[in-house]
């Protein structure tokens, strides 16, 4: 579905990505673990436009979106939840959903869309009114999540889902993460909480330093000792 090849990206001198190269199957959930300034959120960014490779290539469904507009890329399907769930404040939890379905004019399909999320989060329609600001962290990142769902992805791109969050909190958005892989969506995760990531991934990578260092299934992470010595408190 997504396959990422010897990318490059800089940021002025700063050579951030060195030319990595990975790949996500339709169906998976596909984790990437390193340490803060490795590159991951580089990645993504790149991934869904917001940042312009120097060298390399991206396909999406078998075609280039290498450098595409953010716009294009949400419209063929991959949309992106931001680290810090970057909620729009002012705006009611139902207006920010809105938001996540901005591109589309199919009206019964958003409101078919709307109840789905209201299921998945119930506790969204209880606050359906209310400034999305106000909310606690972890209903922001499920506003965040429902938010992107309104897009109908084929590919959704998770940047710390459980940053900053209660570790009740946090096995809920896992458990929700697997529920909408399991739905059908195709799942990238970036994910600081290493053992959380790989316990639900079919596969993942090891960044460091804007490279790729190591992959293999989620299992086989969680079992190296490289892995569990750098990420895992082993």
């Amino acid at each position: 579905m997504l396959e990422v090849k010897n990318l490059h990206v800089h940021y002025g001198a700063i050579h951030a990505l060195k030319g990595v190269t990975l790949t996500v199957n339709e169906g998976e959930i596909v984790t990437l673990i390193g340490s803060n300034g490795a590159g991951k959120s580089t990645l993504l960014k790149t991934i869904s436009g917001l940042l312009k490779p120097t060298d390399g290539d991206i396909l999406f469904l078998h075609e280039t979106i290498c450098g595409a507009d953010s716009k294009r890329i949400v419209e063929k399907g991959v949309t992106q939840v931001p680290e810090g769930r970057r909620i729009f404040s002012g705006m009611s939890v139902y207006e920010n959903l809105l938001m996540g379905c901005y591109l589309r004019k199919d009206k019964d399909g958003i409101e078919e869309d709307l109840k789905k999320v209201y299921a998945r989060f119930p506790i969204l329609e209880k606050r359906l009114h209310q400034d999305a600001s106000t909310l606690s962290g972890g209903e922001q990142q499920m506003l965040a999540m429902g938010r992107a769902l309104m897009a109908r992805p084929k590919l959704l791109l998770l940047d710390e889902p459980s940053m900053g969050l209660a570790p009740i909190l946090v096995q809920q958005i896992f458990d929700i993460i697997k529920d909408i892989n399991q739905s059908g969506t195709t799942i990238l995760l970036i994910e600081q909480n290493a053992r959380m990531a790989l316990s639900i991934a079919d596969r993942g990578y090891v960044m460091e330093t804007g490279n790729i260092v190591l992959s293999g299934t989620g299992e086989e992470l969680i079992q190296s000792e490289d892995v569990k010595r750098a990420y895992l408190g082993g």
